[in-house]
This record gives C-alpha cells, sequence and structure tokens, in this order.
C-alpha cells in the first residue's frame, strides 16, 4: 500500500517549511514575510499522521491501494498566518515577497487530500483542528526558538 500524508506540521519541523517559518517569524518580528500566500494546503497536525501510519499499517485487506492522510480541508497559506497572529494575540503584518516565491512552473496552487479510502478502508479520521495544532507547535516553537533562524529559513 501507498500511505500519502498531507502537508505535516507540528513540533521539530524543518525550519524550512511553512508553518515554522510563519510561526518563528511571528514570535520574533512585526512582519511575516513569505512567498505567494493564496495557495491552498491540507494540513494535519503530526500526531494524526502517525495515528494515520498505525491504522494503515494494522488494517486488513489494504494492499495494493493508495490511501490520503488528510483532513479533507484546505487552508490557504495566507489564512495560517492570520491565524497565528491572533493566537499570539498581536498584530502582525503578512507581506509577500517575490523573492520567496517558488518559480510558477514548480508552484502547487491546490493540495487537498480525497480521504475517503482512509475513511472507509482504516476507520481513521484526524482528531486535531489546525487551530489546536498551531496552539501546539507554537508552544513549542516558543520554548525552541534558539534552534531556528527566522531570518534564514524562510521560505
Amino acid at each position: 500500500m501507498v500511505v500519502r500524508p498531507f502537508n505535516t506540521f507540528g513540533r521539530r519541523q524543518s525550519a524550512r517549511a511553512v508553518i515554522p517559518t510563519i510561526v518563528t517569524q511571528a514570535l520574533t518580528q512585526s512582519e511575516v514575510v513569505l512567498g505567494t500566500t493564496s495557495t491552498t494546503r491540507d494540513f494535519m497536525y503530526v500526531s494524526d499522521t502517525v495515528g494515520g501510519l498505525i491504522a494503515a499499517a494494522a488494517a486488513p485487506g489494504v494492499e495494493g491501494r493508495v490511501i490520503n492522510l488528510g483532513t479533507g480541508n484546505e487552508t490557504s497559506v495566507q489564512s495560517v498566518a492570520l491565524l497565528v497572529a491572533e493566537l499570539l494575540g498581536r498584530e502582525i503584518a503578512i507581506t509577500s515577497s517575490q523573492e520567496r516565491e517558488r518559480p510558477a512552473t514548480s508552484e502547487v496552487e491546490r493540495l487537498l487530500a480525497d480521504v475517503r479510502e482512509a475513511h472507509e478502508r482504516l476507520g481513521w479520521e484526524p482528531v486535531v483542528a489546525l487551530r489546536e495544532g498551531l496552539v501546539r507547535t507554537i508552544e513549542w516553537f516558543s520554548t525552541a526558538l534558539h534552534a531556528y533562524k527566522p531570518l534564514v529559513y524562510n521560505i
């Protein structure tokens, strides 16, 4: 079987990913500078990804299947940045910079998991909402900023 997790985020994530970029900048600056903010992703908290992988490993009769692990919801990068600012209780400017945009031929505008197979074959669905996952992620990054360089590793 092939298991395809969509946009996992959470503690210890690479500083080059979008959510750590947003969180570390928001914790240390009054502006979050990103590339394209209109793209949408199916963001899923890391514990849900792990739960989905465990469910897939234990499921009978899934040989040869392709199973997407995701929430089935898409959220724009802009919306994530605004939600992080809200959770921090701070006004933060969100800016798009051409320098941080991916080349047009490599940017994917939308990523959204079709989660029917995960529900039907695994009996699995995520339990951590985006908001709660961001709260947990912000809490962890708040204690680990020394390990990240928000002005260097930004997408």
